[in-house]
């Protein structure tokens, strides 16, 4: 499933050729039979781009009251998520402390248990 498929030997292209002939950079052929001359473009200057007028956002009272909820939310559910994530941390923290004091009093007196 995970070997590559290497076609037969006798359908590989040989390593010096290739399958596309390699670009000469003229747009038309030189030993052609045509009875015109090979178009060149004339070089062209850049003009400048125009600046696109854009309206100014308008907020109706409507849209201004989405976007007061919108932000109201974004701030709780982010606001939720930090205060659990240190609620997490404190727990974890003081768990490790119970652990070290149960460990240091076991190992303090191995016989008064």
């Amino acid at each position: 499933m995970f070997t590559p498929k290497i076609p037969p030997p006798d359908t590989a292209p040989t390593p010096g050729t290739s399958l596309v002939p390699p670009l000469t950079g003229l747009v038309h052929p030189p030993a052609c039979t045509c009875h015109h001359t090979p178009n060149v473009a004339p070089a062209q200057t850049p003009t400048p781009a125009t600046p696109v007028a854009r309206p100014a956002v308008q907020l109706t009272p409507g849209s201004l009251l989405v976007v007061a909820a919108g932000g109201t939310a974004m701030v709780l559910v982010v606001g939720t998520v930090l205060v659990s994530m240190l609620l997490a941390t404190a727990i974890t923290a003081a768990s490790v402390a119970v652990c070290a004091v149960v460990l240091r009093s076991l190992l303090n007196r191995p016989n008064n248990r």
